[in-house]
Order: structure tokens, then sequence, then C-alpha cells
């Protein structure tokens, strides 16, 4: 077995980074051949992840948060797409949300995480493609695609340098709801059905959760063959509020403002306003106005539990 580990040390406001020396040591104790890289520039794990899949690693694992760990997926597709179809995928949560890494079954400590990958049990997991924003030719996702508030607030998350995980996010959320409330008309077109209604905030997940602790999606599975949809109507401040409590315990469904569904195609168009997005944590867009969603079953193999 042969795995390439890519680390971008500036993942989890640096303590990735930190935490090389003992990566490297948990790796030695399981006797695992590899080579680790570091990242320098944005998607250079996506062109490190395609290069390591056209040589035929076994494994690539990214040491890092969504975003390096998003565009590992966007290279191994790629590779996909020109016949690479062998090597499988792993992940170190040493990020600041961690979300993709816990909707993919890999949880707990750097030692836990690092055993799993030595234990090599795989599973084919979906991946979706969202089109649009500043992707016009798509770019693929693990976890989700969050539009609206949930994107406005991870943009202000992402300027908060002195904390991470889910406290980045409630505070990030709490300056949001003064920022950006005032939910946009959109029309939802989901398989055989079509909505036009003001949403606050639209999730569609492959995963469970976003923003470090917030379940979108508390029943979502990556493996499943299908997207699980959140659709947030209208809600003032103090609603906002009051909703924030239920997304984090994930009962959020019992609200009279949310919408749930599922699906493998979603379009989401705005009508008035536009759309803030992002998925796997990273800008898909501040101000788009369409953004098409597919799900591509078993695309991937990721190393994970059973």
């Amino acid at each position: 077995m042969k795995y390439l580990i890519i680390v971008n040390p500036t993942s989890g406001r640096g303590f990735a980074g930190k935490a090389i020396p003992q990566i490297e040591a948990l790796i030695k104790s399981h006797h695992l051949e590899y080579v680790m890289v570091q990242t320098e520039r944005p998607w250079h794990a996506a062109e490190l992840a395609e290069k390591a899949a056209r040589e035929k690693y076994d494994v690539i694992i990214t040491a890092s948060g969504d975003g390096t760990a998003n565009e590992a997926i966007n290279g191994l597709m790629k590779a996909r797409e020109a016949g690479f179809n062998h090597t499988a995928m792993g992940i170190l949560p040493v990020g600041t949300g961690n979300d993709l890494a816990y909707g993919m079954s890999v949880r707990g400590s750097l030692e836990e995480s690092i055993s799993l990958l030595a234990k090599n049990e795989r599973r084919w997991m979906d991946v979706g493609k969202v089109t649009g924003g500043d992707y016009s030719n798509g770019r693929y996702f693990g976890n989700g695609v969050g539009i609206g508030f949930d994107a406005a607030t991870g943009f202000v998350a992402a300027d908060i340098r002195w904390t991470r995980g889910l406290l980045a996010y409630l505070i990030a959320a709490l300056e949001t709801i003064f920022i950006y409330y005032k939910a946009p008309t959109v029309r939802i077109e989901y398989d055989d059905k079509t909505l036009e209604q003001s949403a606050l905030m639209v999730s569609i997940m492959n995963g469970q959760r976003m923003g470090g602790g917030f379940f979108m999606a508390p029943d979502g599975l990556p493996h499943d063959g299908t997207f699980d949809l959140c659709i947030a109507g209208t809600a003032g401040k103090f609603r906002i509020l009051q909703l924030l409590p239920t997304f984090m315990n994930g009962t959020q469904a019992t609200q009279p403002e949310i919408t749930t569904g599922r699906a493998r195609k979603i379009i989401i168009t705005a009508l008035t306003g536009t759309l803030p997005a992002h998925c796997d944590g990273e800008t898909l867009c501040k101000d788009g106005q369409s953004l098409s969603i597919e799900l591509i079953p078993h695309a991937l193999e990721f190393v994970t539990t059973l």
C-alpha cells in the first residue's frame, strides 16, 4: 500500500502544520509506506491528488480541513474522468470544521483516524457536483452545498482567526444575523417538485452537518444515492436566534419554517436577490443567480468505518 499525505499547514488556524510531527510518528508506528507533501497555494491539493491518482497511489490522505479535502476530491474526480479509478481517499480531520470527515464517518483523535487508515476498510461514497456561480464548468463536493444564511456565515467565519471549530461558526452566525437576514425569493426544482418561496437558507447535503456542529441533515448518509435537503423560509432576527439551537440538535424539521426533502438533482434560481453559496466550506459565489446540483452515486472509495 502506498499513501500520499497532503498537508495544508494553515488548516485549523495552523493546527495542521503543528500536527505534522505527531502525524508522521503515528503513520510510522503502523509501518505504512507514505510520502508527505505540503500545499503551497490554492488548488494545489487538487493538482497533487490528480497526479498521485495517475501515478497509481493506493490512497490519498488529506491532513486538513474541509477545503483542502474538497480540492483533493476534485483532483481525484478529474483523474477518474480520465480513467484512473484505482485511488481511494482518506482524511485526517485537523481543520476548522471537519464536517466532510464527520460525514464520511472519520471522527475522533488523530490516533483513531490513523488507526482507521491502517485498517484500510473502504466504502464507495457518493459525490456531488455543483455548476453555476463562479464555477460554470462545475465543482465537485463531498459534504454539501450551503446557500444563503449558511454561506454568509461561512464567509464571516473565515475571517475569525483566534478560534476554530463550532465556536468560530457560532460567533459568525451571531454576526451574520445582523448582516444577512433578508431572504431572497428562489425557485427550487428537485425531482418532480417545484417550490417558489423566500428562502433564508437552502442546504443540499451528502453528509450530515456544516459549520462544525450544525446538523442540516441528521439522517444524511453519503452512500445512499440521494441528497438530503433542508430549506429554511423567511425568519426575522429573533426567530433566527431561536432556530439556531434546533440546527445544533438536528431537530429543525419540526419547525414551521423548515421544509425537508430528498433528491438526486436540484436547480435553484434567484427570482429576487442573489445566492451566496459554498460547497464544503469553499466559496462558490457571493451573488450567484442560479445553481445546479447533481449526485454522482458511488463515485469514490473512502477509507472509513463500515
